[in-house]
């Protein structure tokens, strides 16, 4: 791709500016309970914002497609609910503390009324998407939603385990992938794409996650709590093997593989220190080794979305692994 062709983040911002805060009104009223607190909470997941990257695939796979109806703004708020919902769901299994820098919708309101809330969010998002009328669009929301809670039941059974790799990725395709692959393909189903098209999307979407889930599981190992809105290495601390882990643990000896699990069953730093497990990552070479996966992923989402004829949305996408690489929180 030369660099006449080349986009940024601020023009994909401009590209799609006007949808965005769209999705953020929608996303408001959709969200709005006559029970206050599913209100309360919904309006401070809400203004906890985040990326929104995955509205943004949703608007940028129906804009590849022509699509100009009101139908992408609908389901972009709806998978940002689903996205949400998962997200009040998983901080509740992981008793999190913090979620983006501000402390977690359990610590504030408590567990039960959270998990009540998540499922309100949940059916909220099916009625949104029952509106356009359109079964395949319901069809794959119902079938990630489904995905997405066996990838939590599978995770809960493998705490404190080392996994395979490829149980792994298996995992993070469910936790993650699995939402930009639909997000991907449901644009692609509002602007009437061929199944061969649907398919391409779908791979873009799913590469793309992999390579996103990837990137914020080293970050979790490298990054600083200030700048991850939540504390370092929780992922090694919640019992979870990630890609640098279990490369590591393929390749080390007896006395480093019981340094990671000591962390791994105790769920905490018990006399093994975070720096002790970094010096282990890096001695097998294993944060690169995570890090050139992801670069590997993110140019199997570019190749994905070829067969498409060249447009500002395609270079929009086809930028978008970059950045996804590159990001450092």
């Amino acid at each position: 791709m030369s660099a006449t062709t080349a986009i940024n983040g601020k023009e994909i911002f401009d590209l799609l500016r006007d949808d965005l805060v769209a999705i953020e009104d929608e996303f408001g009223r959709d969200t709005i309970s006559n029970v206050a607190v599913i209100t309360e909470i919904g309006e401070y997941l809400r203004a906890g914002g985040g990326k929104r990257i995955r509205p943004a695939l949703l608007l940028l796979s129906a804009k590849l497609l022509n699509y100009k109806g009101t139908g992408a703004v609908k389901m972009a708020s709806v998978v940002e609910i689903i996205h949400t919902a998962t997200l009040v769901h998983d901080d509740i299994i992981d008793e999190a503390q913090t979620r983006r820098g501000r402390p977690a919708a359990n610590t504030q309101w408590g567990n039960s009324k959270c998990v009540l809330a998540g499922d309100w969010l949940y059916m909220q998002a099916f009625k949104i998407a029952v509106q356009e009328r359109n079964f395949r669009i319901l069809d794959v929301l119902i079938e990630l939603t489904q995905q997405m809670v066996e990838g939590e039941l599978l995770q809960m059974e493998k705490l404190g385990k080392a996994i395979s790799m490829q149980e792994h990725l298996d995992l993070i395709y469910r936790k993650t992938a699995c939402l930009f692959s639909v997000c991907m393909r449901a644009g692609g189903i509002l602007g009437g794409a061929s199944a061969e098209q649907e398919e391409c999307l779908g791979q873009y979407g799913r590469d793309l996650g992999l390579a996103f889930q990837i990137v914020d599981d080293v970050l979790d190992l490298t990054a600083s709590e200030s700048v991850l809105g939540k504390p370092v290495a929780s992922e090694l601390r919640e019992g979870k093997a990630t890609m640098a882990v279990i490369h590591a643990l393929e390749q080390c000896t007896a006395a480093e593989r019981l340094q990671i699990e000591t962390v791994m069953v105790s769920r905490a730093f018990n006399g093994v220190k975070h720096s002790d497990i970094l010096a282990i990552l890096n001695r097998y070479g294993s944060m690169e080794y995570a890090s050139k996966e992801a670069a590997r992923y993110a140019e199997s989402a570019r190749n994905a979305i070829c067969v498409f004829p060249d447009s500002e949305v395609k270079r929009a996408l086809l930028w978008a692994p970059d950045f996804v690489v590159a990001r450092e929180k």
